[in-house]
């Protein structure tokens, strides 16, 4: 089992759904990777990832898409990308990214609880 936590820490995660607005590869990353643009509207607006996920998507089948992620992770440079948001997602059984997002359609900007 993992080491546990008090319900304080995990509050101070912040965790949004958001729209993919925007979706591009991003060829020179070191590993497979696109580049997301999602919108979280309200005071977060749009934010920038970039996302280990060209085993099960491409650009184009992202757009539109509502997704989770984690907002208040400091900004990341990515190459020369800057990724302003971590895309939550969890492996298949070959290790692959399959992205988390809700199975009924959800204001953007709502937070995880």
């Amino acid at each position: 089992m993992s080491d546990l936590v008090e319900f304080a820490d995990f509050a101070k995660v912040d965790i949004r759904v958001g729209r993919v607005t925007r979706a591009e590869p991003y060829p020179e990353a070191r590993r497979p990777a696109i580049k997301l643009w999602i919108d979280f509207g309200g005071d977060l607006g749009e934010r920038k990832s970039s996302a280990q996920i060209t085993a099960h998507y491409t650009p184009g089948r992202l757009i539109g898409r509502q997704v989770l992620a984690v907002v208040n992770f400091p900004p990341r440079q990515i190459g020369r990308f800057m990724s302003e948001v971590l895309v939550l997602g969890l492996p298949d059984a070959d290790g692959e990214v399959v992205l988390l997002s809700p199975d009924h359609p959800v204001p953007d900007g709502g937070k995880l609880h």
